[in-house]
């Protein structure tokens, strides 16, 4: 449900989108480009010019004079006179023209590690979403186990608050028969309040738990009760977990692609040594004839772009990113020492966790004998009220505290799977229930 439902989680898959849209974004420099434009353009004034189609050769009787200047020949009595002419439209009153645009890069290649570095960074962006999705399984899982053992430490203190009312009913019983003494009596009472009171903050404890749980959620109520669930597994024994951290950890993972991402960039700038080259075509129709005498006209070629000198942007860039290199290999190595040291401290996490809860079953078998005994020998008249209350407050910090021995186990073997990069969802294991 937290995988489905949680904002954190769907405000990354938002951006691992984002991401996964730059790398179409990087294609759209390599594929074709069309664009289309109109024009409607109202002119004051419209202009024509008249062009002589056909000329005829006439006989003057008059030899025509110089226009000026030397020209070949002498001068004759024939002239060339136009017989038609053409009215030629130069600049209509509403023109209207229409043009297409089409283009396609044949040699690019910033372009081409343009959209290496972008599938690059996707692959960063979902990386971090998985680290993000394993972060909120694991912070859900201990939320869980926590209201889990809350659950319990609920159970445990109605019964004591059961065991208490019952002790001041037989208090107040002896006292009226006058076997026991009034602080006996006063004593029980204390130890009914204290109950009610450790009850009811092993309630509030629990209700705010759940809210923690339906807040992971994306809840508005908290209106649920929680099962105890099975304990996670543990790592198989023998396995190398330092090695399964490397491998299977997603900042890992992603550390190693920041270094291909910096590399590949670099090689995008390289390229920029070299010349781009692409090919247009252009359609364009109007409603003037114009010189060529025709309303459409269509041409295609090639374009050649080479920056040759930049003023030493380009090296200076390249320094630039042979440093973010480096740097992006100091980030890798130190994510693999962060991840191998977490996995280190989690072992001894879990052994100390385990040790723990051992000692804690053995304190409350040790108690629940003790608080029988106590009990038998109240009852015979062996034992005062005093070392009774002793028996019970012993057994029931006793329980508390192997529920938190064993919350403390269950959470560390989850941190542990997570440091080694094999948790991620719903945790396994045998069906054993919380005791």
């Amino acid at each position: 449900m937290a995988e489905q439902q949680n904002p954190d989680l769907r405000a990354a898959r938002a951006r691992l989108d984002q991401a996964r849209a730059g790398v179409a974004a990087a294609w759209a420099a390599y594929l074709p480009q069309i664009s289309a434009t109109g024009t409607y353009t109202h002119n004051s004034a419209s202009a024509s010019i008249a062009f002589p189609t056909a000329f005829e050769v006439r006989d003057v009787g008059v030899p025509g004079a110089p226009a000026g200047g030397a020209l070949p020949g002498t001068p004759t009595t024939l002239v060339a006179v136009p017989s038609t002419v053409a009215q030629e439209t130069v600049q209509a009153s509403n023109q209207l023209t229409g043009q297409i645009d089409a283009s396609q890069a044949l040699f690019a290649p910033r372009a081409w590690y343009g959209i290496g570095a972008a599938r690059l960074g996707s692959s960063i962006a979902g990386e971090t979403v998985e680290e993000s999705r394993r972060d909120l399984a694991l912070g859900v899982a201990s939320s869980y186990y926590l209201a889990a053992a809350l659950r319990k430490a609920v159970e445990i203190q109605d019964r004591q608050l059961a065991i208490a009312v019952s002790h001041e009913k037989d208090a107040k019983i002896r006292f009226d028969a006058g076997t026991v003494p009034k602080i006996t009596y006063l004593r029980a009472e204390i130890d009914r309040t204290r109950a009610e009171q450790d009850l009811k903050r092993a309630q509030n404890s629990y209700a705010e738990a759940k809210v923690s749980i339906a807040t992971l959620l994306d809840r508005r109520d908290a209106h649920f009760e929680v099962e105890v669930p099975p304990p996670p597994r543990l790592p198989v024994a023998g396995e190398d977990l330092e090695a399964s951290a490397l491998q299977n950890r997603p900042d890992v993972r992603a550390a190693v692609l920041g270094i291909d991402l910096q590399r590949e960039t670099r090689k995008g700038t390289l390229s920029t040594y070299l010349p781009t080259v692409g090919a247009f075509g252009r359609y364009q129709i109007s409603n003037t004839a114009g010189f060529a005498n025709q309303k459409d006209t269509w041409a295609i070629g090639l374009q050649a772009t080479w920056n040759i000198l930049d003023g030493g942007l380009r090296e200076a860039t390249l320094r630039s990113q042979s440093a973010q290199i480096v740097e992006a290999e100091a980030s890798r190595r130190g994510t693999e020492n962060r991840a191998l040291e977490e996995v280190r401290r989690a072992q001894l996490d879990l052994d100390s966790a385990v040790a723990n809860r051992s000692k804690a079953e053995e304190q409350v078998r040790l108690a629940e004998e003790n608080q029988r005994l106590v009990e038998v020998n109240f009852k015979a008249g062996a034992a005062t009220y005093l070392e009774v209350s002793d028996a019970n407050s012993e057994l029931q910090s006793s329980s508390l505290t192997l529920i938190t021995e064993t919350l403390n186990a269950y959470v560390a073997s989850v941190r542990l799977l997570k440091a080694a990069g094999q948790y991620g969802g719903t945790a396994g294991g045998s069906a054993s229930a919380v005791q």
